[in-house]
C-alpha cells in the first residue's frame, strides 16, 4: 500500500509537471480575465494606489500631446517644473532600505559622495492604444506558455501583453520582451563607455530602426518574429559603416542576427546571437542578454515570480531628451544624478537562477519589472561566487503620443571595475523617436546591410 502511494504521489507530480511545463496554467479563467476591466487595469497592473497615498491609482495615463510638438523632433518633459520630494543618499538610505534594490543600495555604498536618488512625485503615465488593451483581455484567457524548440514560448497571443495576470516568472519575462513600445519607430542616439577612471570612450554614433510585428495592425506575428530592429553606426571613425540586423523570434532557435564589417565588405550571420555573448550592437561591452536589461532567451535560466514589492525606479525621465548633450547626462563614475528622476512604484520582481545542463557567466539575477508597462527597468547580476557584480538599469519615459512609457537610454555599472556604459543617448540629436509606418520586412534582413553599410 506505502509503494502504492509511493507511486501515486510520483504520478501526480509528474502529471503536474508536465501541465506546467505544457503551459495549461498560462490561460486564465474569464473571472480572472474580467478584473482587467475593474481592479486591474487594462494591461495588468493594479489600478488603485498604495495606502500611503505615496503611489496613486491609475487613471488612464498621461496621452496629453504638447501641441508644438512634431513627430521626429526633439522630445519635451511633460514634468520640468517639479521638483524632488527629498534625497536618498548613502547617508540616509537605511531609512529607505525596503524599496531599494540590492543593486542601487551598491551603488549608494560604492559613490557615497556622488551617487543619490532625487525622488519626485509619482506619476503612473503608462498607456495604450485601445487595440492593444482589447487583445490583452483576449490573450488573458486564451494565451499559453508552451515548451517550444527553443524553449518556453507563448501559443495563441498576438497584439498585447501575452499574460497580463502572470502565474510564472517565466510569464512575467515574456511581458517584459514583448511590452507595447510601439510598432514601428527609427532613432538616432549615441552609446559611450566609461573607464573605471572616469573617461567617457564613444562606442557608437547610431541610426536605428525598429519594428514590433507582433503589435502590426495586421494583429498577427511575422513567422514568429515579435521584435526587429537594424542599426547602421556612422561614427565614430573606426566604426563607421557597420552594421547589425536582429530578429527576435517566440522560437529561440530561430532568432537570428547579421553583421556588416566595412573591411571586409561582407555580411556575415553571428553564430551564436544569445546570452552572454557580447552583442555589436554596444561594440562588444554588454552582452546580448543585457540590453534593454534583458533580451534573450528564456530557456537559459529558471524563473521564480517572487511576488510585487514598491521600489524606487527610474521613469518619467524625459531629461534624456531634453539635455543639450550626452556629457550633461553623464557623470564620471555613473549618471549624473540631476538627469534622472526617481519615482515609488510597485515592481514585479523575477529571480533567474542557471537551468541545468546551461552555461552564463552570470548565472544569478534579480529582474524587476514596472507594474504598469512590463518593462524591466533595474536587475541585479551575480557570479558564479554569488557576489552581486553589475548593475543594469534603464530609462523610462513617457511618449503622450505613442501613447505609452517605454524605455529607451539603458547601460550597466559594473560594480568590480568602476567600468560603467551609457547606451541610447539621445540627447543633442535632432531627430530622437520617430514613430514610423509600418517597415516593409526586407529591412530586417542581412541583405538590407550591404546596402546600407558602406564606406
Amino acid at each position: 500500500m506505502n509503494n502504492y502511494k509511493r507511486i501515486a504521489t510520483l504520478f501526480t507530480c509528474l502529471a503536474s509537471s508536465l501541465l506546467i511545463a505544457q503551459g495549461a496554467l498560462g490561460a486564465v479563467s474569464a473571472e480572472e480575465a474580467a478584473k482587467l476591466k475593474t481592479t486591474l487595469t487594462p494591461l495588468g497592473a493594479e489600478r488603485a494606489g498604495n495606502a500611503s497615498g505615496t503611489i496613486p491609482a491609475w487613471d488612464g495615463g498621461y496621452t496629453k500631446v504638447d501641441p508644438s510638438f512634431k513627430n521626429g523632433g526633439r522630445r519635451g518633459d511633460p514634468f520640468a517644473n517639479e521638483k524632488p520630494l527629498y534625497t536618498i543618499t548613502a547617508q540616509n538610505m537605511g531609512q529607505y532600505s525596503d524599496q531599494l534594490s540590492d543593486g542601487i543600495k551598491a551603488m549608494l555604498k560604492k559613490y557615497p559622495q556622488t551617487y543619490r536618488l532625487d525622488v519626485y512625485p509619482t506619476h503612473r503615465t503608462a498607456a495604450a492604444p485601445q487595440v492593444v488593451y482589447d487583445t490583452t483581455f483576449k490573450n488573458a484567457t486564451q494565451s499559453k506558455l508552451v515548451n517550444g524548440e527553443g524553449g518556453p514560448e507563448p501559443e495563441n497571443a498576438a497584439g498585447g501583453i501575452p499574460f497580463p495576470i502572470p502565474q510564472s516568472g517565466a510569464e512575467a519575462m515574456w511581458n517584459h520582451l514583448t511590452r507595447w513600445r510601439g510598432a514601428s519607430w527609427h532613432a538616432s542616439f549615441l552609446q559611450y563607455l566609461v573607464t573605471s577612471d572616469g573617461k567617457p570612450v564613444l562606442t557608437n554614433d547610431s541610426r536605428a530602426d525598429y519594428q514590433m510585428p507582433w503589435y502590426l495592425p495586421k494583429g498577427t506575428n511575422d513567422n514568429g518574429v515579435f521584435w526587429a530592429t537594424r542599426m547602421t553606426n556612422d561614427g565614430p571613425p573606426l566604426r563607421a559603416g557597420e552594421g547589425i540586423v536582429g530578429r527576435e523570434n517566440l522560437n529561440s532557435d530561430k532568432t537570428v542576427a547579421w553583421t556588416y564589417l566595412p573591411g571586409q565588405r561582407r555580411v556575415r550571420r553571428l553564430p551564436n546571437n544569445c546570452c552572454d555573448t557580447p552583442t555589436p550592437a554596444s561594440a562588444g561591452v554588454m552582452s546580448f542578454d543585457e540590453l534593454y536589461v534583458f533580451t534573450g532567451r528564456i530557456d537559459r535560466f529558471n524563473w521564480k515570480l517572487l511576488g510585487k514589492k514598491e521600489l524606487y525606479i527610474p521613469y518619467n525621465s524625459n531629461k534624456v531628451f531634453t539635455a543639450n548633450s550626452p556629457a550633461d547626462l553623464m557623470g564620471q563614475h555613473h549618471m549624473n544624478p540631476d538627469s534622472i528622476r526617481w519615482e515609488l512604484h510597485r515592481v514585479w520582481v523575477v529571480q533567474a537562477t542557471l537551468a541545468e545542463g546551461k552555461r552564463h557567466v552570470l548565472p544569478k539575477n534579480t529582474y524587476y519589472l514596472d507594474e504598469d508597462t512590463w518593462s524591466a527597468v533595474l536587475a541585479d547580476r551575480y557570479d558564479a561566487q554569488n557576489q552581486l557584480v553589475k548593475v543594469l538599469w534603464t530609462t523610462p519615459v513617457v511618449l503622450p503620443d505613442l501613447p505609452g512609457v517605454v524605455t529607451v537610454n539603458h547601460g550597466f555599472y559594473d560594480l568590480l571595475s568602476g567600468a560603467w556604459f551609457a547606451g541610447e543617448m539621445y540627447a543633442g540629436k535632432s531627430e530622437q523617436y520617430r514613430i514610423m509606418p509600418t517597415y516593409p520586412d526586407s529591412v530586417f534582413t542581412g541583405d538590407s546591410l550591404a546596402g546600407e553599410g558602406v564606406r
